[in-house]
């Protein structure tokens, strides 16, 4: 434990480091941590790029996969079969999808971590307070006091004085970045998912989900994950596009392969 505890200490000053020198040159936290969201993701691009592959692919697979589960219907031993070595011909990876988040939780950990011990003295980048929350800047306009900020201390506050919502450009920039987010995890949902119906609980529970998650993380790993998640639409876009060009050139990749059966009766 003290080893992982050494290692996450040096991440952490590592971390620090690269955002003070960052700031150095851009005298912006905000521009620095673009730049340090930026070089992330630069890192991570074989990853992302196979995972977002995958994903496409195991969408387009799924008028083949439709035919094995019906064909296979009272064998579920030979349909999980058939499907991994159908995911084998074409190169696709199920776990795939999870492995970028996984690698990319530590990071934000960090950056959290960074962000609540590091004095920037209140930095602001484009109307967002990267220290604050949505939560904590809502609290500060509606002039609740308190650390931590809850909702049930925001909810409080703002029975007790509406009109501190007046006070929009003390938690603007914030809850538009929170929007912003939410409404980048939906997009992406849809990419991902396209027409199957097995993701449509997760094209809204997903947002949902990140935005209740977000409400309390300073802006400065708001303003991280946002211009992760922008970058990342942008590369599923291109993928997306290549796919279907692939799917033209080679059709019979996608459908349903015809059974040793129709063959026979059409010699």
């Amino acid at each position: 434990m003290r080893t992982l505890g050494t290692i996450w200490q040096a991440a952490s000053d590592f971390l620090v480091l690269v955002l003070n020198s960052l700031y150095s040159i851009t005298h912006s936290y905000g521009l620095a941590i673009i730049i340090l969201t930026v070089f992330i993701r630069i890192l991570l691009h074989p990853l992302s790029h196979k995972q977002m592959v995958s994903m496409q692919r195991m969408q387009k697979l799924q008028p083949r996969l439709k035919a094995l589960q019906e064909k296979y219907a009272g064998d579920k031993e030979t349909l999980n079969r058939e499907i991994m070595r159908l995911y084998k011909e074409n190169n696709v990876n199920p776990a795939a999808g999870c492995l970028p988040l996984i690698v990319q939780l530590p990071i934000l950990i960090l950056l959290f971590r960074v962000l609540l011990n590091l004095d920037i003295g209140g930095a602001t980048f484009i109307g967002i307070s990267l220290e604050g929350s949505v939560l904590s800047t809502m609290a500060a306009a509606l002039g609740a006091m308190g650390d931590p900020v809850g909702i049930g201390t925001v909810f409080s506050a703002l029975m007790s004085n509406p009109a501190g919502l007046l006070n929009i450009s003390t938690y603007l920039g914030n809850l538009l970045l929170l929007l912003f987010i939410a409404f980048l995890t939906w997009y992406q949902q849809q990419l991902s998912a396209g027409s199957n119906p097995q993701m449509q609980f997760m094209n809204w529970f997903m947002p949902v989900f990140l935005t209740f998650i977000c409400l309390s993380l300073p802006g400065g790993v708001l303003l991280y994950w946002g211009v992760s998640s922008l970058i990342g639409v942008a590369q599923q876009w291109r993928i997306k596009h290549k796919t279907e060009i692939e799917m033209q050139e080679k059709p019979s990749l996608y459908k349903e392969k015809p059974s040793k059966k129709s063959d026979d009766v059409k010699s």
